[in-house]
């Protein structure tokens, strides 16, 4: 029998926040501390596992590199917050409920929806069959395992995106006699200046790293990887990261979503279809003056806290503010001791300055480090986590107050 979890009173508001993510956390922690001292809010905080996941750092993990872990009730302590783990297996948006496991229920007065994304391992046939992905720190262990035990051999890495090129650095700095393959539609750093992205190459071809750019693994076999065009590729591990999906329990439950399945938001980061229900960080489409936004770590954790500073308006009878967020950076760290910093304009496109070397490779460290001070502060001085670029006239919607 289903029963109730955590109903608070007739005169509680109970917010509840799917997902400890970046996004996720921001916004429980940032809540949290703005309503401590008020008894008729009470915050919830949902997420599958009991440890944070360092999403900046799986390529870490997955060479074996042992990193500090964080877990969950640890970053919420002093808060007041309470955690639950388990699956969200539904959304019912009109009973206001949240099924856990498909054995509890939780109710909500506001829901934060803040689900994230993983690898899209359906795009392409044998990639659940075969390869491995960097959904969790769980996955990274696996992938470490299987290259401990590999001697020597080829480890195909599917996708030339950001999370690509890190980890097919970090498996060919970490792992010499392993010939690495870096395979994607897209030249790595294409998104870079022609200087930062000949860098970026020059990198990993110092490193060894056979880049095939190009071209996309269109199947996975239990040895091997076919390429457009019907070449095949040897294969003693293949590594997926081409392409993201979002979950679809926001679909299922009802609330307007875009192409792929993210919560069309509005200004605010309320739901279109439904506003008692905010979206952050990969789970949200939301717009600003360049386009939609793409989930980074850096947009991700300023939605969280713009929910949390939204929901505390509400409450107290007053208009939310828009979201607005500009780009500032694209860090890339190739290895332990090299790395490129691309500076971006407020819509991601390229600035002409960059890092490289060990200045980039500091700042790439920092950068992925900087979520654990930022909670902290944010616990004690709530506004100092609700400061981040705005981006000018290139975030700016016409409408939007």
């Amino acid at each position: 029998m289903n029963t109730p979890h955590g109903a608070g009173t007739a005169s509680t508001h109970r917010v509840l926040i799917l997902g400890a993510g970046y996004a996720g956390m921001a916004a429980a922690i940032q809540l949290a501390a703005r309503t401590k001292r008020r008894a008729d809010v009470q915050v919830t905080l949902v997420n599958a596992q009991e440890r944070f996941t360092e999403r900046l750092r799986l390529h870490m993990t997955a060479t074996g590199q042992q990193l500090g872990e964080m877990d969950i009730p640890a970053l919420l302590a002093g808060t007041g917050a309470r955690f639950v783990r388990g699956w969200v297996t539904a959304v019912d948006v009109h009973t206001k409920t949240v099924r856990i496991d498909d054995s509890r229920v939780l109710h909500y007065d506001t829901l934060v929806y803040g689900l994230g994304s993983v690898a899209d391992t359906a795009l392409v046939p044998g990639v659940d069959d075969h390869a491995y992905t960097l959904n969790g720190a769980q996955d990274a262990a696996l992938l470490a395992d299987r290259l401990a035990r590999l001697a020597s051999g080829t480890v195909v890495v599917a996708g030339s995106g950001l999370t690509g090129v890190e980890s097919a650095a970090e498996i060919a700095e970490r792992y010499p006699k392993v010939n690495v393959v870096l395979a994607g539609r897209q030249e790595p750093g294409a998104s870079m200046t022609v200087k930062a992205q000949a860098y970026l190459r020059a990198a990993l071809d110092r490193l060894g790293v056979q880049v095939r750019s190009g071209t996309a693994v269109t199947k996975v076999l239990p040895d091997s990887v076919e390429l457009a065009g019907g070449e095949s590729i040897a294969a003693d591990v293949v590594l997926w990261t081409g392409g993201t999906r979002v979950s679809p329990v926001a679909a299922a439950a009802g609330l307007t979503v875009d192409g792929r399945g993210r919560v069309v938001t509005d200004a605010a980061l309320r739901s279109v279809s439904h506003l008692d229900v905010y979206a952050v960080g990969d789970a949200a489409a939301i717009r600003q003056g360049y386009g939609v936004m793409h989930g980074t770590c850096q947009s991700g954790m300023p939605t969280g806290v713009h929910a949390a500073v939204s929901i505390v308006r509400a409450l107290n009878g007053r208009q939310p503010k828009p979201f607005r967020f500009g780009y500032y950076h694209t860090p890339v760290s190739l290895g332990r001791h090299d790395a490129v910093v691309q500076f971006t304009h407020p819509d991601d496109s390229p600035r002409r300055g960059f890092l490289t070397g060990r200045t980039a490779t500091w700042y790439k460290e920092t950068v992925s480090a900087s979520p654990w001070p930022t909670y902290r502060r944010m616990k004690k001085m709530p506004s100092s986590g609700a400061f981040w670029p705005h981006g000018g006239r290139f975030t700016r919607l016409r409408g939007a107050r």
